[in-house]
């Protein structure tokens, strides 16, 4: 999906630094030629290693710009082998992930509650993983893509006559979020995260149309990210067919999203944690339609992302105090070993909050936990997390722990065991009523600290 702009970024702006103007208008005119092998090949990198003067240098760049005539061929053997080692997701099958561990089921099949600390003899270390499961279709899916047929009815259709929004059957309401914790289908997941974020961001069509010209106009305005966003660009989710070729499609769709919306905000600029974001966004949504999702997920109160990435991310720590308080309360035991250990709860979970759990569990994992958050709000993120140290308190409590043994383990690449038993201790989680008003008074106690400024002694 490319960034539909007319322009192509040949003069600097007024003060724009060079290196940067040279981010920009490699990705737009790359944008009007195209890229060789796209989605099949690595591709050429043309900033960081600026086009030579000789002759190879120059042949090694022409190689990587489109002659108008590859999409129009039938697939080479190459090319079909590429496709064949894709999941249903589009990843490949080759992981660079260093330490998959297992996250148990059974601990999931009992609520949430004051836990004692297991045998002292258990072991520090959990199930290692060897390989990523692969991505599976559900049995069910064929019956829940039926009943979201059902519950789903079109709300507003382009002029071409295509659906545009979608809106809940109003008989169905009360079943909508029991059959998102059971995981939308993918075929309906483009529709129900607008739909939900249209709700949360109160956003209308004309709203959604007002910020794709915004998204359009940014393009040709500089950014003092530029240079850090490329840097970024080619290392989040490589393993994606989409984000594989250097300047691909995909590529540039993600660059053009976090350069505009590095703009939009000048108190949160760009943050490392919202290339993943707009990339799995960029999955499922045109780039116009991520930087206004982005836009939503960061101005909406119940999506906290305005706080989360503002700097020093306030929103951040003030979920990692709610989550401390979780533990300290029903696993008295595990917040004592982390306060034995000298543990910071930033030191492992600052990237769980940072890319709303992206590179942490397998993608269809994110995907179920964004079906869940994106009608929850960021309280989501807050469970996923107490649901971790949940499955693993008896290895953090053990008399075998240490400082190492804990952060590693909480640090690791998390492969559930049944995903639907994590997503139902998540729902019963934030379904307690007692829990949830517990959450809204520690959010508020935790403002009353950072205006005393005594935020910092109130972490692990």
């Amino acid at each position: 999906m490319g960034s539909p702009s007319s322009k192509v970024s040949l003069v600097p702006s007024e003060g724009e630094d060079n290196d940067a103007f040279h981010v920009r208008n490699t990705y737009a005119q790359l944008e009007a030629s195209g890229v060789k092998g796209d989605g099949y090949e690595e591709g050429v990198e043309r900033t960081r290693a600026r086009v030579g003067n000789s002759r190879s240098s120059q042949l090694q760049a022409d190689a990587a710009l489109g002659d108008g005539t590859e999409k129009t061929k039938d697939l080479d053997v190459k090319e079909l082998q590429v496709l064949s080692s894709v999941d249903r997701y589009g990843f490949f099958t080759i992981t660079s992930h260093d330490r998959l561990v297992l996250l148990h089921s059974p601990p999931l099949l009992k609520k949430l509650s004051v836990s004692p600390a297991g045998s002292p003899s258990a072991t520090p270390n959990p199930t290692v993983v060897r390989a990523l499961p692969a991505a599976t279709v559900s049995p069910k899916e064929t019956s829940r893509i039926a009943k979201w047929n059902r519950m789903l009815v079109p709300h507003k259709s382009t002029q071409g006559g295509n659906v545009d929004s979608w809106r809940i059957r109003p008989s169905k309401e009360a079943k909508f979020r029991e059959r998102v914790y059971k995981g939308i289908p993918d075929r309906w997941r483009r529709a129900a995260w607008d739909l939900m974020m249209s709700r949360h961001g109160n956003m209308s069509p004309k709203g959604y149309d007002d910020l794709a010209r915004e998204y359009r106009d940014c393009l040709e305005k500089p950014s003092s990210f530029d240079v850090q966003i490329d840097l970024d660009v080619p290392r989040t989710i490589s393993g994606h067919i989409m984000f594989r070729t250097r300047y691909g499609a995909g590529q540039r769709s993600l660059f053009h999203v976090l350069h505009s919306f590095s703009l939009r905000c000048p108190d949160c600029g760009y943050v490392q944690g919202m290339g993943p974001i707009a990339a799995t966004l960029l999955c499922y949504f045109e780039p116009e339609r991520v930087y206004a999702s982005l836009v939503v997920l960061h101005d909406a109160s119940s999506y906290n992302l305005h706080t989360v990435f503002s700097p020093g991310f306030p929103g951040m720590l003030e979920a990692i105090y709610i989550q401390e308080r979780i533990t300290e309360i029903m696993m008295p035991k595990v917040y004592d070993a982390f306060k034995k250990h000298m543990i910071g709860t930033t030191s492992y979970a600052t990237k769980w909050y940072i890319t709303l759990f992206a590179n942490t569990v397998p993608f269809q994992t994110q995907l179920r936990l964004w079906d869940a958050f994106l009608t929850e709000g960021y309280d989501l993120f807050v469970a996923m997390a107490v649901a971790i140290v949940w499955v693993y308190r008896d290895h953090i409590t053990s008399s075998s722990a240490n400082f190492e043994t804990v952060l590693s383990l909480l640090s690791s690449f998390f492969v559930p065991e049944n995903e639907d038993a994590l997503m139902s201790w998540i729902s019963a989680t934030l379904a307690d009523k007692k829990l949830r008003a517990n959450m809204v008074k520690w959010r508020k106690e935790w403002r009353a600290l950072v205006a005393e400024g005594k935020e910092g002694a109130a972490l692990l």
